[in-house]
């Protein structure tokens, strides 16, 4: 022996310590690629705080999980100098997790993978039973036939409802719109049908707009906000959620921001929960038909809303209405407002839709409602995802994974 180290057995030590140091930060790597913010390992790098030989380490270690995919020899851009940066995606064939919807007018299933992408989507049923275990056995089953069908790994499964749902127990307290039981157990009953498919991975279950809520704030409207506000009208009904400092703000118990319970028209129309002119019946999609004295038809109320306000605008009555509706919802952003000073608003379903039909009223009813509204200017933006409350869905069961992905996937 010439007693010389062996320079191969330097090398593996000092990547091995590497990887060990940057194991801590394989998750915030992973979120920052799942949500855009690291398109290059030297963005990693920064956002990381790490070196560069550690950050190489740890996007290596994502890569040999299946769950990004590295680019060594990307095109530099024009006019640039020097050796581009690495670029980081998402893998394109890695794993899925299962994301379900249920709402008033049907249900929805889909495969969606790390960065919000829809891989699979089960057609959508236009009918709710009574019987949750009998509507979240079928659309599980659906997405069981989409993972039979793609031959993709599940990681886990998220399930958006229509109702505030508690925490822990993960109860739905309130699903008004579509005639289950009070408390119903929705996160067990849907565990239970994931298990029964087959399905590995955990369960999960929240409300639809919370979901929404996230799912934009990581890929959509509300990237880059720091406080965000949702707002949104589902196919029955009002909901809204915050995001503060990137986490959803749920209260105690799962129940905070029941904002469809604001009163907005003293004199207006019964709510469910026994007042009178709450947001929950005043500007949702029901509530814009009958005030343009239409009637509901065979589809569903919010695609029916929608067609009506794109189609007539027009029309005094159907303008009228509009009118109406966005006076009541800036009435109600008004004073959430003055309680919660967001950054940003970003408003779904059928308020997307007036918002982008008379942005200057609605906002001019804010700002004149609002102290905030008037000396800050607080953006009020559309939401921009598709199906956001699936995307929200699947934020849930992506989760584990973005917060340790060794031991969720190892």
């Amino acid at each position: 022996m010439n007693g010389k180290a062996d320079p191969r057995a330097e090398g593996e030590v000092t990547t091995r310590t590497r990887l060990e140091r940057g194991r801590g930060a394989l998750g915030p790597a992973l979120e920052l690629v799942h949500t855009g913010r690291a398109p290059t390992r030297a963005v990693l790098t920064s956002e990381l705080g790490v070196t560069r030989a550690t950050a190489g380490a740890v996007a290596a270690e994502l890569e040999a999980l299946g769950l990004i995919r590295i680019d060594a020899r990307p095109s530099a851009a024009a006019g640039s100098q020097g050796r581009p940066s690495h670029r980081l995606s998402v893998a394109d064939e890695g794993p899925v997790v299962l994301a379900a919807q249920v709402h008033a007018d049907g249900f929805r299933a889909a495969l969606v993978g790390l960065g919000g992408r829809a891989v699979a989507t089960a057609p959508g049923c236009e009918t709710i039973d009574a019987d949750p275990a009998q509507v979240l056995g079928s659309v599980v089953d659906a997405g069981a036939r989409l993972l039979r069908e793609t031959g993709r790994r599940c990681v886990g499964a998220g399930l958006a409802v229509p109702s505030a749902v508690a925490e822990p127990e993960g109860t739905a307290l309130n699903p008004l719109h579509l005639a289950w039981p009070a408390g119903a157990q929705v996160r067990e009953i849907f565990t239970e049908c994931v298990r029964a498919a087959g399905i590995e991975g955990p369960a999960f279950a929240g409300n639809d707009v919370n979901l929404a809520a996230l799912a934009e704030h990581r890929h959509g409207a509300g990237r880059g906000a720091r406080d965000l506000l949702c707002v949104a009208t589902g196919h029955r009904g009002v909901g809204g959620a915050l995001v503060l400092d990137g986490r959803l703000h749920t209260g105690s118990s799962g129940l905070a921001l029941e904002v469809g319970h604001l009163t907005v028209n003293p004199e207006g129309r019964p709510c469910h929960c026994g007042s009178r002119g709450c947001l929950d019946v005043e500007t949702d999609p029901l509530a814009f038909l009958t005030e343009s004295g239409r009637e509901p038809g065979p589809e569903g109320l919010l695609v029916q809303a929608r067609s009506l306000l794109r189609d007539a605008y027009d029309d005094p009555s159907v303008r009228a209405a509009a009118e109406a509706l966005i006076d009541r919802l800036g009435l109600g952003l008004a004073g959430l407002v003055n309680i919660l000073n967001p950054d940003r608003i970003i408003l779904g379903g059928l308020h997307r839709a007036l918002l982008e039909a008379d942005p200057e009223r609605l906002r001019a009813v804010v700002a004149d409602r609002s102290l905030w509204g008037r000396s800050g200017s607080v953006p009020i933006l559309a939401c921009t995802l598709d199906h956001n409350s699936l995307v929200g869905a699947a934020e849930l069961a992506w989760q584990p994974v973005l917060d340790d992905p060794l031991r969720a996937l190892t």
